[in-house]
């Protein structure tokens, strides 16, 4: 992390030197979206951890972990399909979730559900590309994202 800092405030002077006014310019940009996408990170984050809070780790563990078998890759592609999570919440959802005991296998199935498949946008999508191609687009990366979890556990486990 702190080598990151050191990069992008390394960036940050190269780019004050070149052109201060685009720099200054872009930081007020980017603090503005910052600002903006902070309710909602904010607030998600909030209810993850009430509800993990809520959750007893044993009821995590016994439907989302390895003992799970294919019942928690199946409940985690299901909770992945009707969440509407962004990228930038669900990956550190995804670190709490494995803090917690959430096998590898089951997060992967969870996260890749979660960016590829869309039950609350299926409407959405199928105005503009019909029923019949989202439903088969949406079928195909449910069925994916358990394969892609089988392929994660069958490597975790080597």
């Amino acid at each position: 992390m702190t080598l990151l800092l050191i990069i992008a405030g390394i960036c940050l002077i190269l780019s004050l030197i070149a052109n201060r006014k685009k720099t200054w310019l872009g930081i007020k940009k980017g603090l503005k979206m910052f600002l903006n996408i902070s309710p909602v990170i904010i607030s998600v984050l909030i209810l993850v951890s009430i509800v993990l809070f809520l959750l007893p780790n044993e009821v995590i563990v016994k439907h989302l972990g390895e003992e799970a078998g294919f019942l928690g890759y199946f409940f985690a592609a299901i909770i992945g399909s009707v969440a509407l999570i962004p990228g930038f919440i669900a990956y550190p959802l995804a670190g709490l979730l494995v803090k917690n005991g959430v096998s590898y296998p089951v997060i992967s199935v969870f996260v890749t559900t979660l960016m590829m498949v869309g039950i609350l946008t299926f409407p959405i999508e199928m105005k503009y590309f019909g029923f019949k191609t989202t439903l088969i687009r949406n079928t195909l990366y449910f069925v994916g994202a358990i394969i892609i979890g089988v392929l994660i556990g069958f490597i975790y486990n080597l």
